[in-house]
């Protein structure tokens, strides 16, 4: 098993690591950086659980290669709060209940991050649309959308 040294930056870290040059980011981060919050749902790319930011654009862990991070910047759901303090996002999900069993969260904060990032003030078609690549395995959407409108600062659209 062919092993790489990949240097990158993990939640604004710099790393140096040695990885088969077979894994997913996925398997970097989670076995190789021992980083647990990234999850692996589908392993497809379907459910969203595994949604990094990858130089300020979403990504899918489970399909990108590690071998293709080097010189890359890395922002998994361990590196969003900053001095033991939760974000504006975290802390919007957890207010409007939007975090029920967890499994799915990560993925979903990186992903409003990254909507809000782009539209600040999104309609609810625009979140519906940006969130639709993330699943629930709760069905929490009502709560999910909830959180992501009180950080645009609307209130529930008719």
């Amino acid at each position: 098993m062919r092993r790489v040294r990949l240097d990158l930056t993990v939640n604004g870290r710099p790393v140096t690591v040695e990885a088969p040059g077979q894994w997913t980011l996925l398997e970097l981060l989670r076995d190789g950086l021992d980083l647990p919050g990234t999850r692996e749902g589908c392993g497809e790319g379907s459910c969203g659980a595994c949604t990094v930011l990858v130089d300020g654009r979403l990504t899918r862990a489970c399909l990108a290669l590690a071998v293709r991070m080097a010189g890359a910047s890395v922002l998994t759901i361990e590196g969003v709060a900053r001095d033991g303090q939760l974000d504006r996002v975290q802390e919007a999900f957890v207010r409007h209940g939007a975090i029920q069993c967890g499994f799915c969260t990560p993925g979903l904060v990186l992903t409003t991050r990254a909507l809000l990032a782009e539209r600040p003030d999104p309609t609810d078609a625009e979140i519906r649309e940006y969130l639709s690549g993330n699943f629930c395995r709760c069905g929490g959407y009502t709560l999910i959308l909830d959180a992501v409108r009180a950080l645009a600062g609307r209130r529930k659209e008719h």
